[in-house]
């Protein structure tokens, strides 16, 4: 039997209590990242990583991280770019990495994570412009998953997607 996450889910940024030499999620370079690399980008202020509760205080059930970005109008569909203003690049924000730990999996923990993530962009752009979420799908079925919730692929940027922030705003409003 899976063990299940404490009730209500609770989320938060990465801190030192949380161990994540025990996660594992079947994805060498997202166990990798977060262990190696996840806490220095917190601390040089390039990316935030947040974190699900497992059943300890210390579990990491699943992760995601978010980022500011910036994205080329031109690799913007004509229908979304034609409603932005005419800079050469607009802000967005860069959803980074997105994991659930293998004991955790089944459990549709990773649409947990998604929607608090999406939640965080669309409050944060009301105060900070963000015209969209970016990701990078790291494969054909982690693309799979992001389709699933609306996102829409770059033309000519393989597993790059976007959903609009005017999508995300529907979500939450």
């Amino acid at each position: 039997m899976r063990p299940s996450i404490i009730q209500p889910p609770h989320i938060e940024p990465l801190g030192s209590r949380h161990d994540r030499a025990a996660f594992t999620c079947g994805k060498p370079a997202l166990e990798t990242w977060l262990t190696r690399q996840a806490r220095q980008e917190m601390e040089r202020m390039v990316s935030v990583t947040y974190v699900l509760q497992g059943t300890k205080p210390s579990d990491i059930a699943g992760y995601y991280t978010l980022a500011a970005t910036s994205v080329l109008l031109n690799d913007l569909p004509a229908g979304v770019a034609k409603r932005l203003p005419r800079y050469p690049a607009v802000p967005a924000t860069l959803l980074g990495r997105l994991a659930v730990a293998s004991e955790y999996q089944g459990q549709r923990l990773g649409e947990l994570l998604l929607m608090d993530a999406l939640r965080r962009c669309w409050e944060t752009s009301k105060t900070i412009g963000s015209t969209a979420v970016i990701t990078d799908a790291k494969d054909a079925g982690a693309q799979r998953f992001y389709e699933k919730y609306d996102f829409r692929a770059f033309e000519g940027i393989p597993r790059r997607l976007f959903l609009p922030m005017a999508t995300v705003k529907q979500l939450f409003t």
